[in-house]
């Protein structure tokens, strides 16, 4: 009988702690991993939420009118410090918002026996104005300001400018009083539309000319009349290119004219802003001069742009409106000058803040118990100061950091200005000031979608297929060969694959298409004629090769049908595509091509994501108990069947698996995608053309984004987007491969 040994204490206790120790350490392990990926999650959280916050004001300074002449217009200059009004008597002042003191007050020199009959501001920046007078003339003022720092501390000197001369210039030789006036000045020339009390149209185009000699600029006038359209004339606008003349009616007629060769005036359209019965009470330009606001005595205010009609030519077209939000009629508008936004006030006393893109009304809120008269925002759009009727002045503080986004500016089409119809388009940044901020995120979760998409049809086929073959088919001697041989391909860095994929796959592949289109036929039939071949061959033939190791006979077949296939590329090409296969598609069936297209990311990326699926599906198919397969093949089973009917079912979990695991690195691949494809963001589902990922968008936008701006937070939205998607897909992956697990676990 064997002595039984009683187990050592000291060696039992230790082994105790050691367990106890490994237990404890694996679970704060798994914590901290929960914890990090939660804090990310939350992290993302707070940087996106201010995207949401609604707009607040707050008001700051509420002071009567120093006077009570007529205002006509007024604005702020960039701190909010200072405001300026323009006067019905010709009077410029300035005032501290804050408090309503005066600094200055200029006069602009009126004519003798004459008044301001009159007046225009130029742009959203309310920097220029114009003053017509009753005798026929104009004189052009300029804002400035002067910002010095005396004792380091700032202090802003406010002061007029005549841009085109001191004295004031005639444009009605008849002398009869500007009804309506309109002004736009640039650095090389200056127009200048008037409307007469007789209901003359004259336009006076002014050239500029610099002196290389001296400082001095020569204003050469030329003075034309124009055309009166069909209808009355109460508002003239004229675009800063100097290129569109509007001539609006408060019956909400408007005929537009291209003015851009000053010598040859045509009217383009006549349309109708309002419908019968409506007025139309104010009407501004947008910043950028490209769409025009028009607010009507219902309290609706509709976007008017320049859009493209099918024979390329611009024209004037709603492209929404801003109904239901006041309920009296529209009484001034006022455009910020850095963004799509603008501020809108009615005779109720109530004032409004609405965006275009986003076509939000961001803040709605009643600021006095009489009509609102003059409003102005401040060019960075924190404050505007708001006149009413009573002759009060309030200055408001104005929190709204991210107007651009809604949820149909970031998932629905939206119809942008100079777009000829609405469209799922990102655009974050260009040159140009007045540039319109396009930050739809569905055509970038649709190419990380496609890219994932074209890279899984290429990964699962290849991977399952071949992880099958090694694990039931092929030798234990080739297996330790070919197994480890692709677990080491996901060890290539990705920015190499991205490289070689972007400057070497992509033009092998524009220059051999019909090579590329050949083997994707060829091959398979290729391999399975090869397989019929092998299998008639004579039987002391075939059993010179050791079972298991026949795939290494398809080496050299798949050799020749690839050399063969590109060496036949230019003369297919040249038999059927006219010698060119890229311009064939293009012409012949309205396909368009680009060289780093979804073809070229669909094997980069499957080529490394076949590894991640390969490696576990093999080891799930491989570790199915023999007792399984055995018992089949001893019931009569075949081969297939009981690969079919037994293995499959049994691996099904660790496969599908392997094919989740292997979409989540495909749909947060980034190197490869940002260096293959162009990274152009448009929505479509052909091989042949680009796309963009929400992975390379943020790696490619966010170092160049401001800090906590709006473009910074879209694209964390778009890593919340990816993040969520990937927990999304492992959730619902695990889920399945569990249910699937309990399913075949009886086998």
């Amino acid at each position: 009988m064997a002595k039984l040994i009683s187990p050592n204490p000291r060696l039992h206790r230790k082994r105790l702690l050691k367990d106890r120790l490994a237990r404890y350490m694996v679970g704060v392990g798994g914590v901290s991993v929960i914890f990090a990926i939660a804090l990310i999650f939350f992290y993302f959280i707070y940087v996106v939420i201010p995207l949401f916050s609604p707009a607040e004001q707050q008001k700051v300074a509420e002071y009567p009118q120093a006077n009570q002449e007529t205002m006509l217009a007024m604005s702020m200059e960039e701190q909010a410090e200072i405001a300026v009004s323009f006067s019905k008597k010709g009077n410029i002042r300035f005032w501290s918002t804050v408090n309503g003191q005066e600094i200055s007050q200029f006069k602009v020199q009126v004519p003798e026996k004459a008044t301001v009959s009159s007046f225009s501001m130029t742009d959203a920046s309310r920097s220029s104005a114009m003053f017509g007078f009753s005798n026929g003339q104009i004189l052009a003022t300029r804002l400035i300001y002067k910002t010095t720092y005396p004792n380091d501390k700032r202090l802003i000197t406010p002061g007029i400018d005549a841009p085109l001369g001191e004295e004031p210039l005639r444009i009605d030789e008849m002398g009869f009083a500007l009804t309506h006036l309109a002004y736009q000045d640039g650095d090389e020339e200056a127009t200048v539309v008037a409307q007469t009390a007789d209901k003359r149209l004259l336009m006076m185009h002014i050239a500029k000319q610099s002196s290389f000699l001296d400082e001095g600029v020569t204003l050469t006038k030329t003075i034309s009349t124009l055309q009166m359209p069909g209808h009355a004339v109460d508002f003239i606008l004229i675009d800063k290119n100097q290129h569109h003349l509007f001539l609006i009616s408060r019956s909400g007629a408007l005929s537009l004219y291209d003015i851009k060769d000053k010598t040859t005036i045509h009217k383009v359209q006549e349309i109708r802003l309002v419908s019968e019965g409506v007025k139309v009470t104010v009407s501004r330009f947008l910043t950028g001069d490209l769409s025009i606001l028009a607010g009507d005595s219902q309290g609706n205010i509709s976007q008017w742009s320049m859009v493209p009609n099918e024979h390329h030519e611009s024209r004037l077209k709603r492209i929404r409106i801003f109904s239901g939000h006041f309920q009296g009629e529209i009484t001034d508008i006022a455009s910020e000058q850095g963004r799509k936004g603008f501020v809108a006030s009615d005779d109720k006393g109530y004032v409004g803040i609405f965006h275009t893109t986003a076509h939000r009304n961001l803040l709605l809120k009643k600021l006095s118990d009489k009509p609102i008269g003059t409003i102005a925002i401040a060019p960075r759009a924190n404050a505007m100061m708001v006149a009413d009727k009573g002759g009060r002045l309030q200055f408001v503080h104005i929190d709204n950091e991210h107007p651009e986004v809604s949820w149909k500016a970031l998932w629905g089409k939206v119809w942008y200005e100079s777009y000829a119809k609405p469209e799922y388009i990102w655009q974050s940044s260009s040159s140009s000031d007045d540039f319109e901020p396009k930050y739809s995120l569905t055509p970038i979760a649709f190419g990380t979608l496609k890219a994932a998409f074209y890279a899984m049809l290429i990964a699962i086929p290849l991977s399952i297929f071949g992880a099958l073959y090694t694990a039931q088919f092929m030798r234990p001697g080739m297996r330790k060969l070919v197994k480890p041989s692709i677990e080491i391909m996901e060890a290539l860095p990705t920015v190499i694959l991205g490289f070689l994929a972007g400057l070497w796959l992509a033009p092998f592949i524009e220059m051999n298409l019909p090579g590329i289109f050949a083997m994707l036929i060829v091959l398979p039939v290729g391999i399975l004629l090869a397989s019929y071949g092998w299998q008639k061959m004579p039987a002391r033939v075939r059993h010179k090769v050791p079972e298991g190791w026949e795939a290494a006979l398809l080496l050299p077949v798949v050799a020749l049908i690839l050399w063969l296939s590109f060496a036949l590329s230019p003369v297919m090409e040249g038999w059927w595509f006219g010698n060119d296969m890229r311009a064939w598609l293009t012409n012949q069936i309205g396909i368009g091509f680009d060289q780093r297209n979804a073809i070229v990311v669909g094997l980069a990326m499957g080529f490394a994501v076949i590894p991640t699926i390969f490696s576990i599906a093999e080891d799930a198919i491989f570790g199915v108990p023999k007792h399984l397969s055995n018992g089949s093949l001893a019931m009569g089973a075949t081969s297939w069947q009981t690969l079919v009917r037994i293995v499959l079912p049994s691996a099904s979990p660790g496969i599908f698996s392997g094919i989740m695991i292997g979409l989540g690195r495909a749909v947060g691949e980034t190197m490869i995608v940002l260096m293959a494809t162009g990274n152009t963001p448009i929505m479509d589902f052909s091989p042949f053309e680009g796309l963009r990922t929400l992975s390379a968008n943020i790696a490619v936008e966010l170092p160049e984004a401001e800090l906590d701006g709006t473009h910074y937070r879209v694209l964390f939205l778009a890593g919340l987007v990816l993040f969520m998607f990937t927990f999304v897909v492992n959730t619902i992956a695990e889920i399945i491969r569990q249910r699937l697990r309990q399913k075949y676990s009886n086998l």
